[in-house]
């Protein structure tokens, strides 16, 4: 059982449109708070945000606009098709986004469980923060549709995305427990019911 002073924290991972965001919705609902590593990177890179100055000094003027805001497509049309560049922006932006979430977690210190949710939680390293890891996965034919119609790219785009990412094989492998989303919404949350319910139980947070 995890110490009453220290919240267990659960790591919630997978590929970009794997349904993880869904997810992280449900344990929401749970009422467990979640920390989302996307949402502090575009607060992170937001007009005046603290990663520009570094991002302006990686890439350049010509992924912002003459206001100085960040232009995401120019950026994202170079980092994913060229994997050293993208591993150069997390290289600036990762650490950022780290010291936030160790922030928002002394802030929840009196939860007794804190979901971090985090794309690239094994690339990072943060899984060894974790108490326990949950992947969300799906097909790559599902990611490449998901992302496809949700961000409005071509197949060379989506495809660029997905494969400048882990393995679905290699992420699963890491894991403690995995959660399919290739179905329908009822399944995906009744999978996620049932991990929640056994953390509970198994915290002894259940009774």
């Amino acid at each position: 059982m995890k110490p009453s002073n220290k919240p267990y924290i659960l790591g919630l991972t997978g590929g970009i449109a794997s349904g993880k965001s869904n997810v992280a919705g449900y344990i929401r609902g749970f009422g467990c708070p979640v920390i989302d590593a996307d949402e502090i990177s575009r607060n992170i890179t937001a007009k005046d945000g603290p990663a520009l100055p570094y991002i302006r000094q990686a890439f350049g003027d010509g992924v912002f606009y003459d206001n100085g805001e960040l232009n995401r497509s120019s950026l994202s049309a170079i980092v994913f098709f060229d994997c050293d560049k993208l591993e150069k922006l997390n290289e600036i932006t990762h650490p950022i986004i780290f010291e936030e979430m160790k922030r928002q977690l002394d802030e929840l210190s009196d939860n007794p469980i804190v979901t971090f949710e985090v794309p690239l939680l094994f690339e990072t390293g943060m899984d060894k923060i974790c108490d326990e890891v949950w992947t969300v996965y799906t097909s790559f034919e599902n990611q490449m549709k998901r992302l496809m119609k949700r961000n409005k790219l071509t197949d060379e785009q989506a495809r660029a995305r997905i494969l400048c990412q882990m393995s679905n094989d290699e992420r699963l492998a890491r894991s403690d427990h995995v959660i399919d989303s290739s179905f329908e919404y009822e399944n995906t949350f009744r999978q996620t019911q049932e991990l929640w319910d056994d953390l509970l139980r198994r915290l002894g947070l259940d009774g």
